[in-house]
């Protein structure tokens, strides 16, 4: 079982730079694929994209391709996800989750991972 320990976010204007961590406590993220998601006001929580530890793969919702960039850590065992040209649309509780994966597959939804970090909130002014 792995615990996720989430750090970042805050506040920015629009246009502006913020990256997210997601730690493994308890055990490393190798063999598991770890997503980021995010849920705004009134919203169901939507995928935002995921990164496949042991090959470093990774796979963006159309809505921040180009834009955000997930990596990793070996060392750290950490997971960010740096966001860049961000929008006031942006503005969400972000959270990482993971899953194990003995696969190449990329996962999208939020009923394919099981553990999951508390989430930071982000928010992005005009």
């Amino acid at each position: 079982q792995v615990k996720l320990v989430q750090s970042g976010g805050g506040l920015v204007q629009a246009g502006g730079s913020l990256r997210l961590s997601c730690a493994a406590s308890g055990r490393t993220f190798s063999n598991y694929a770890v997503g980021w998601f995010r849920q705004a006001p009134g919203k169901e929580r939507e995928f935002v994209g995921t990164i496949i530890w042991n090959i470093g793969s990774t796979y963006y919702a159309d809505s921040v391709k180009g834009r955000f960039t997930i990596s990793r850590d070996n060392a750290k065992n950490t997971v960010y996800l740096q966001m860049n040209s961000l929008k006031p649309d942006d503005t969400a509780v972000y959270s990482c989750a993971a899953r194990v994966t003995p696969s190449s597959w990329f996962h999208d939804r939020v009923n394919d991972y099981n553990y999951w970090g508390l989430g930071t909130q982000v928010t992005v002014s005009s």
